[in-house]
């Protein structure tokens, strides 16, 4: 039987996998991959809906999750950033929602059972990705009337119950609510996540992972880190972490918060540093790796891994770094 990812956590510090969208970007894909077999008929354009290649070029993704799992990752997140109707709405494939998560999940289930079934003294899991959506429930879209909302509390629930039943569906070990930018859409997501275990009398471990969007140190909707943490930290939590937005090094001071104060582990998977000038990602893996080892010698980090920019080989390279690290010690300062 797999070990549980709760007891590995103690014990290692575990590697999640890098950016799905710029190894999809490599393939250099056009309209009719994003159709083949499903949408072919479909009205609306659908290039760059990375979400649907799980269903029209299944292989491009499951040989993504192989190339991050051959790197050393433990953990692959599915490809399902955008998959809610909410955010499936602009192309008009709100009645796609349920495939595109279950075969996401059942994709990066298949792999990482391979490579389990192979190595069996490093197990995979795999972590249903659950997006922010296009919509934020704290702030007005409409500058001129500021109590508008372009989305309710409600919608979302109704929203993350779909994407979360199908993930579970699809044997997710784990889910991800990640790149939060709105603490209120997240909370919107725990409570999707939470009526649906109690419906399948099942419990599932959780992370969480927020943005902060500049080096103000706050997310998009004004909440500092602890503020973050203190948000979400009614619900039993496998880790609370920071992904996206800034690269490694700036990143570090908000996860000396989270090491100070979170009861849970700590996560994180920074971009590649920041954009250039094209929206390309210069950091080296190498360069990379040496600011996450900053993370590792202040025994900040529990889950460690990468996002915007980053390829399989920055998470080699931080994989093959993170063996010789004990993991953060779980509550060891909280209350100080």
């Amino acid at each position: 039987m797999k070990q549980d990812i709760k007891s590995i956590l103690k014990n290692r510090i575990l590697v999640l996998d890098g950016a799905m969208g710029t190894m999809i970007q490599r393939h250099k894909l056009e309209e009719e991959d994003f159709r083949k077999g499903w949408f072919e008929d479909h009205e609306s354009p659908l290039k760059g809906n990375n979400d649907l290649l799980s269903l029209t070029r299944p292989e491009i993704i499951k040989e993504i999750h192989s190339e991050y799992f051959v790197a050393g990752a433990d953990i692959a997140e599915t490809n399902t950033f955008s998959g809610t109707t909410i955010a499936q709405a602009d192309y008009s494939l709100e009645s796609a929602v349920y495939d595109i998560n279950f075969q996401s999940a059942k994709i990066a289930r298949e792999v990482a059972d391979e490579f389990t079934a192979c190595e069996p003294h490093k197990p995979r899991f795999v972590a249903g990705s659950i997006g922010p959506t296009n919509r934020t429930a704290s702030i007005s879209p409409d500058v001129n009337d500021p109590g508008f909302r372009g989305i309710t509390f409600n919608e979302l629930v109704t929203a993350y119950k779909q994407q979360t039943n199908a993930l579970m569906d699809g044997g997710v070990d784990l889910l991800l609510v990640e790149t939060v930018f709105d603490t209120l859409n997240a909370k919107a997501a725990l409570y999707a996540i939470d009526e649906v275990c109690d419906d399948r009398g099942v419990k599932i471990p959780i992370m969480v992972s927020g943005t902060i969007t500049d080096q103000s140190g706050r997310t998009l909707t004004g909440q500092t880190t602890d503020a973050f943490l203190i948000s979400v930290a009614h619900m039993d939590l496998l880790s609370i972490g920071l992904n996206c937005a800034l690269g490694a090094s700036m990143m570090r001071p908000y996860l000396q918060v989270l090491d100070k104060n979170s009861p849970f582990g700590v996560s994180a998977h920074p971009n590649a540093g920041l954009p250039n000038e094209f929206g390309e990602y210069d950091e080296t893996p190498e360069m990379m790796a040496q600011q996450i080892k900053e993370f590792l010698d202040e025994g900040l980090v529990n889950i460690i891994g990468g996002c915007c920019g980053t390829t399989p080989d920055h998470i080699s390279a931080i994989a093959d770094m993170v063996v010789n690290y004990s993991p953060r010690e779980i509550e060891k300062h909280v209350g100080e």
